[in-house]
């Protein structure tokens, strides 16, 4: 978002960070960002947070472990201390829908989680839309899926395709979604102040990649080789739990609600225009 666009949207908005880590301070202070010491894992360390502030985003993850959502719960308790704010804004994952065969998917598709980690998100989704209704508070959804960065370290595909890490061949391969880390920033302002009440949407571009097209893709940026291709036999031999659950499901997301209700432009439309910013 431009600076012009970013005053029109949020006039006279004074911005806190939550921080664990008291060492990442400075740097938020320099941006002239106010900062609050607080630990999601730690509830009690979060009740200064209450009445604080009017809008909320909360892009926490869920624990590693278990079936729930503690974290999401934490901060929900110390919001509701005093005067809840106007709206909030979860930041959840394209994960909740599980494996999609490749369909072209909008945000009233049934959630089917597949790993525990999508269905501590679908756990968090509940809380968040259950403190909406109850507390009367304005909560965007959005279902983000990969997120990439590029000038920033492990932001893009390069250590991937520097390391040789295989990709599926194509007749078996999965249907990834992409956004680009600004425009996902873009998105989070933009559902503070314009988010429908309880409204899910897509943070995704336009891109339609399979998985391997993508990194063949950033190959061809970067100039490196394409990444090998094997079979997902040999996938199951080769490649740790985490890798092969992103390869077993395969989805397009419709971003319409994102540009239409959002009214974002995306200013990396496309992974490729995306891939070439500040590299």
């Amino acid at each position: 978002m431009g600076q012009r666009a970013a005053r029109a949207l949020t006039p006279r908005v004074r911005v806190l960070a939550l921080v664990r880590d008291a060492a990442h301070a400075p740097a938020l202070r320099a941006l002239g960002i106010a900062t609050l010491g607080g630990d999601l894992d730690h509830a009690a360390s979060l009740r200064r947070l209450a009445g604080l502030a009017t809008h909320v985003i909360h892009l926490a993850p869920p624990p590693g472990a278990g079936e729930g959502d503690a974290r999401t719960a934490a901060l929900l308790r110390a919001l509701l201390l005093r005067a809840a704010p106007r709206a909030l804004v979860y930041g959840s994952t394209s994960g909740v829908y599980g494996d999609c065969a490749g369909a072209l998917i909008d945000e009233t598709r049934p959630l089917n989680p597949q790993t525990a980690r999508a269905r501590r998100r679908v756990a968090a989704e509940a809380q968040v839309r259950a403190f909406g209704r109850a507390a009367r508070v304005r909560v965007s959804i959005l279902r983000i899926p990969g997120i990439y960065a590029p000038g920033r370290p492990g932001g893009t595909p390069r250590a991937r395709l520097l390391r040789g890490t295989p990709v599926l061949k194509d007749d078996e391969d999965v249907y990834t979604n992409h956004i680009h880390a600004d425009d996902l920033a873009r998105a989070c302002v933009l559902a503070l102040w314009r988010g429908k009440p309880q409204r899910v949407l897509h943070a995704s571009d336009d891109s339609a990649l399979k998985m391997g097209d993508y990194f063949d893709l950033a190959a061809r940026l970067y100039g490196l080789p394409p990444p090998p291709r094997i079979t997902l036999a040999q996938a199951r031999e080769l490649l740790p739990p985490a890798s092969l659950s992103f390869m077993s499901e395969s989805r397009r997301m419709d971003n319409r609600r994102l540009k239409t209700e959002l009214r974002l432009q995306l200013r990396y439309p496309t992974a490729a225009s995306g891939l070439l910013a500040k590299e």
